[in-house]
Protein backbone atom coordinates (compact mmCIF):
# COMPACT_ATOMS: atom_id res chain seq x y z
CA UNK A 1 0.00 0.00 0.00
CA UNK A 2 1.87 3.41 -1.23
CA UNK A 3 0.93 6.66 1.10
CA UNK A 4 -1.06 8.15 -1.95
CA UNK A 5 -2.98 5.57 -3.11
CA UNK A 6 -5.98 6.49 -4.66
CA UNK A 7 -5.10 9.80 -4.84
CA UNK A 8 -4.76 12.33 -7.82
CA UNK A 9 -2.04 15.20 -7.68
CA UNK A 10 -1.43 17.77 -10.13
CA UNK A 11 1.54 19.46 -10.67
CA UNK A 12 2.83 22.56 -12.49
CA UNK A 13 6.33 23.03 -14.16
CA UNK A 14 6.86 19.33 -14.23
CA UNK A 15 9.01 18.91 -16.89
CA UNK A 16 11.93 18.98 -14.90
CA UNK A 17 14.06 19.66 -11.39
CA UNK A 18 11.36 19.68 -8.60
CA UNK A 19 8.50 19.37 -9.98
CA UNK A 20 9.81 16.25 -12.17
CA UNK A 21 11.07 14.80 -8.86
CA UNK A 22 7.48 15.58 -6.98
CA UNK A 23 5.61 13.41 -9.82
CA UNK A 24 7.98 10.63 -9.29
CA UNK A 25 7.52 10.38 -5.65
CA UNK A 26 4.40 11.00 -5.37
CA UNK A 27 3.38 8.11 -8.34
CA UNK A 28 5.77 6.11 -6.67
CA UNK A 29 3.45 6.52 -3.31
CA UNK A 30 0.79 5.11 -5.66
CA UNK A 31 -0.66 8.43 -7.14
CA UNK A 32 -1.96 9.45 -10.05
CA UNK A 33 0.03 12.06 -11.59
CA UNK A 34 -1.05 15.28 -13.89
CA UNK A 35 2.30 16.73 -14.92
CA UNK A 36 2.22 20.25 -16.46
CA UNK A 37 4.47 22.46 -18.39
CA UNK A 38 5.26 24.56 -21.46
CA UNK A 39 8.10 22.22 -22.23
CA UNK A 40 6.37 19.60 -24.10
CA UNK A 41 8.70 16.96 -24.53
CA UNK A 42 10.18 17.05 -21.50
CA UNK A 43 6.57 17.06 -19.66
CA UNK A 44 5.71 13.76 -21.72
CA UNK A 45 8.87 12.17 -21.22
CA UNK A 46 8.21 12.55 -17.47
CA UNK A 47 4.48 11.58 -17.57
CA UNK A 48 5.38 8.27 -19.40
CA UNK A 49 8.02 8.00 -16.68
CA UNK A 50 5.28 7.38 -13.95
CA UNK A 51 2.02 6.19 -16.22
CA UNK A 52 0.61 9.61 -15.69
CA UNK A 53 -0.98 12.28 -17.85
CA UNK A 54 0.71 15.37 -19.74
CA UNK A 55 -0.72 18.57 -20.34
CA UNK A 56 0.28 21.65 -21.71
CA UNK A 57 0.15 24.41 -19.64
CA UNK A 58 0.31 28.43 -19.07
CA UNK A 59 -0.03 28.85 -15.19
CA UNK A 60 -0.48 32.59 -16.29
CA UNK A 61 -3.62 31.78 -18.14
CA UNK A 62 -6.98 31.52 -16.18
CA UNK A 63 -8.85 30.00 -19.41
CA UNK A 64 -6.20 27.13 -19.30
CA UNK A 65 -5.90 26.53 -15.63
CA UNK A 66 -9.97 25.53 -15.65
CA UNK A 67 -8.87 23.41 -18.55
CA UNK A 68 -6.44 21.65 -16.98
CA UNK A 69 -8.62 21.23 -13.84
CA UNK A 70 -11.61 20.13 -16.26
CA UNK A 71 -9.33 17.66 -17.93
CA UNK A 72 -7.72 16.17 -14.95
CA UNK A 73 -11.22 15.29 -13.66
CA UNK A 74 -12.39 13.97 -16.91
CA UNK A 75 -9.35 11.87 -16.61
CA UNK A 76 -9.31 10.59 -13.52
CA UNK A 77 -12.37 12.14 -11.29
CA UNK A 78 -11.19 13.14 -9.09
CA UNK A 79 -8.72 16.16 -7.80
CA UNK A 80 -6.54 15.54 -4.20
CA UNK A 81 -3.48 17.66 -4.29
CA UNK A 82 -2.35 20.67 -6.02
CA UNK A 83 1.12 21.80 -5.96
CA UNK A 84 2.13 25.00 -7.56
CA UNK A 85 5.57 24.83 -8.30
CA UNK A 86 6.00 26.20 -11.82
CA UNK A 87 8.63 29.42 -11.85
CA UNK A 88 11.43 31.12 -13.43
CA UNK A 89 13.96 33.95 -12.20
CA UNK A 90 15.05 37.04 -14.15
CA UNK A 91 17.78 38.64 -12.02
CA UNK A 92 18.48 42.59 -11.96
CA UNK A 93 17.89 45.08 -8.94
CA UNK A 94 15.07 47.85 -8.23
CA UNK A 95 17.14 49.76 -10.56
CA UNK A 96 17.79 47.37 -13.64
CA UNK A 97 15.15 45.10 -13.78
CA UNK A 98 12.46 45.88 -16.62
CA UNK A 99 9.27 46.17 -15.48
CA UNK A 100 8.19 43.46 -18.42
CA UNK A 101 10.59 41.13 -16.12
CA UNK A 102 8.81 42.09 -13.03
CA UNK A 103 5.60 41.40 -14.35
CA UNK A 104 6.55 38.24 -15.69
CA UNK A 105 8.32 36.63 -12.57
CA UNK A 106 5.27 37.72 -10.79
CA UNK A 107 2.36 36.91 -12.89
CA UNK A 108 3.88 33.30 -13.34
CA UNK A 109 4.68 32.82 -9.81
CA UNK A 110 2.52 35.04 -7.64
CA UNK A 111 -0.14 34.99 -10.04
CA UNK A 112 0.07 31.02 -11.35
CA UNK A 113 -0.19 30.47 -7.54
CA UNK A 114 -3.59 32.15 -7.27
CA UNK A 115 -5.26 30.97 -10.71
CA UNK A 116 -4.45 27.06 -9.71
CA UNK A 117 -6.11 27.57 -6.39
CA UNK A 118 -9.14 29.37 -7.67
CA UNK A 119 -9.60 26.60 -10.47
CA UNK A 120 -8.78 23.81 -8.45
CA UNK A 121 -10.17 24.38 -4.89
CA UNK A 122 -14.03 23.82 -5.62
CA UNK A 123 -13.20 20.41 -7.19
CA UNK A 124 -11.11 19.51 -4.54
CA UNK A 125 -11.74 16.38 -2.51
CA UNK A 126 -13.36 17.35 0.71
CA UNK A 127 -13.03 14.28 2.60
CA UNK A 128 -9.92 15.03 4.55
CA UNK A 129 -7.49 14.22 1.18
CA UNK A 130 -7.34 17.36 -0.23
CA UNK A 131 -3.84 19.13 0.43
CA UNK A 132 -2.39 22.20 -1.71
CA UNK A 133 1.68 22.85 -1.96
CA UNK A 134 2.66 26.09 -3.02
CA UNK A 135 6.50 26.13 -3.54
CA UNK A 136 7.81 29.91 -1.86
CA UNK A 137 11.23 30.15 -1.66
CA UNK A 138 13.93 31.47 0.82
CA UNK A 139 14.50 34.29 -1.58
CA UNK A 140 10.86 35.29 0.02
CA UNK A 141 12.08 35.64 3.52
CA UNK A 142 15.61 37.72 2.86
CA UNK A 143 17.02 40.22 1.74
CA UNK A 144 18.48 39.51 -2.03
CA UNK A 145 19.07 42.92 -4.10
CA UNK A 146 19.18 41.13 -7.31
CA UNK A 147 15.93 39.42 -7.33
CA UNK A 148 13.23 41.92 -6.14
CA UNK A 149 10.67 40.34 -8.42
CA UNK A 150 11.28 36.45 -7.46
CA UNK A 151 11.50 37.56 -3.87
CA UNK A 152 8.11 39.49 -4.21
CA UNK A 153 6.07 36.73 -5.95
CA UNK A 154 7.34 34.49 -3.22
CA UNK A 155 6.54 36.43 -0.21
CA UNK A 156 3.34 37.03 -1.65
CA UNK A 157 2.93 33.07 -2.07
CA UNK A 158 3.86 32.77 1.57
CA UNK A 159 1.21 35.30 2.41
CA UNK A 160 -1.20 33.94 0.07
CA UNK A 161 -1.20 30.08 1.88
CA UNK A 162 -1.84 30.92 5.01
CA UNK A 163 -4.95 33.34 3.96
CA UNK A 164 -6.27 30.31 1.59
CA UNK A 165 -5.74 27.86 4.59
CA UNK A 166 -7.74 29.74 6.75
CA UNK A 167 -10.16 30.05 3.65
CA UNK A 168 -10.65 26.42 3.38
CA UNK A 169 -10.90 26.46 7.34
CA UNK A 170 -13.53 28.36 7.49
CA UNK A 171 -15.39 26.85 4.99
CA UNK A 172 -15.24 23.57 6.51
CA UNK A 173 -14.12 21.91 3.56
CA UNK A 174 -10.64 19.61 4.95
CA UNK A 175 -8.85 20.84 2.51
CA UNK A 176 -5.05 22.06 3.58
CA UNK A 177 -3.15 24.87 2.46
CA UNK A 178 0.79 24.81 3.03
CA UNK A 179 4.20 26.56 1.49
CA UNK A 180 7.47 24.96 1.04
CA UNK A 181 10.34 27.76 0.94
CA UNK A 182 13.41 25.76 -0.27
CA UNK A 183 17.03 27.25 -0.02
CA UNK A 184 19.72 26.71 -2.93
CA UNK A 185 18.56 23.34 -4.97
CA UNK A 186 20.07 21.43 -7.81
CA UNK A 187 17.90 22.04 -10.95
CA UNK A 188 18.58 22.95 -13.92
CA UNK A 189 16.76 26.79 -13.01
CA UNK A 190 19.55 26.86 -10.47
CA UNK A 191 22.13 25.78 -12.68
CA UNK A 192 21.14 28.33 -15.56
CA UNK A 193 20.53 31.22 -13.37
CA UNK A 194 23.96 30.75 -11.26
CA UNK A 195 25.29 30.59 -14.76
CA UNK A 196 24.20 33.99 -15.28
CA UNK A 197 26.11 35.75 -11.90
CA UNK A 198 29.58 36.64 -11.24
CA UNK A 199 31.21 34.54 -8.37
CA UNK A 200 31.07 37.63 -6.47
CA UNK A 201 27.22 37.99 -6.49
CA UNK A 202 24.51 38.93 -3.58
CA UNK A 203 23.28 35.76 -2.28
CA UNK A 204 25.90 33.27 -3.31
CA UNK A 205 27.67 33.04 -0.01
CA UNK A 206 24.81 31.77 1.61
CA UNK A 207 24.86 28.63 -1.25
CA UNK A 208 28.33 28.36 -0.68
CA UNK A 209 27.98 28.26 2.63
CA UNK A 210 25.22 25.96 3.17
CA UNK A 211 25.85 23.60 -0.06
CA UNK A 212 22.77 22.71 -2.39
CA UNK A 213 20.44 20.37 -1.53
CA UNK A 214 18.73 17.74 -4.35
CA UNK A 215 15.17 18.26 -5.62
CA UNK A 216 14.28 14.71 -3.76
CA UNK A 217 15.22 16.83 -0.15
CA UNK A 218 11.36 18.79 -1.20
CA UNK A 219 9.71 16.22 -3.12
CA UNK A 220 9.84 13.86 0.47
CA UNK A 221 8.40 17.18 1.99
CA UNK A 222 5.68 17.39 -0.50
CA UNK A 223 4.61 13.93 0.19
CA UNK A 224 4.24 14.61 3.37
CA UNK A 225 2.40 17.22 3.12
CA UNK A 226 -0.15 15.15 0.35
CA UNK A 227 -0.32 12.01 2.12
CA UNK A 228 -2.36 11.30 5.32
CA UNK A 229 0.69 11.87 7.38
CA UNK A 230 0.53 15.69 7.24
CA UNK A 231 -2.63 15.71 7.96
CA UNK A 232 -2.75 18.24 11.09
CA UNK A 233 -0.29 20.74 8.98
CA UNK A 234 -2.18 23.80 7.26
CA UNK A 235 -1.30 27.67 6.90
CA UNK A 236 2.50 26.91 7.30
CA UNK A 237 5.65 28.12 5.85
CA UNK A 238 8.20 24.51 6.23
CA UNK A 239 11.92 25.84 5.10
CA UNK A 240 13.96 23.43 3.75
CA UNK A 241 17.53 25.21 3.30
CA UNK A 242 20.62 23.49 5.40
CA UNK A 243 20.04 26.29 8.56
CA UNK A 244 20.40 29.25 5.29
CA UNK A 245 17.77 31.37 7.47
CA UNK A 246 18.75 30.09 11.01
Amino acid sequence: MGKMDGKVALITGAASGLGAEDARVLAREGAKVVVTDLQGDLGRAVAAEVGGLFLEHDVSDEARWNEVVAETLKAYGRLDTLVNNAGLVKFGNVETLSYADFKLQVDVMLGGTFLGCHAALPHMSKDGSGSIINMASVGGMKGISTIPAYAGAKAGIIGMTRSIAIHCREQDYHIRCNSIAPGGIVTPMTAQALAQLPKDAAGLDQIQNHGMGQPIDIANMVLYLACEDGRHITGTNIVIDNGETA
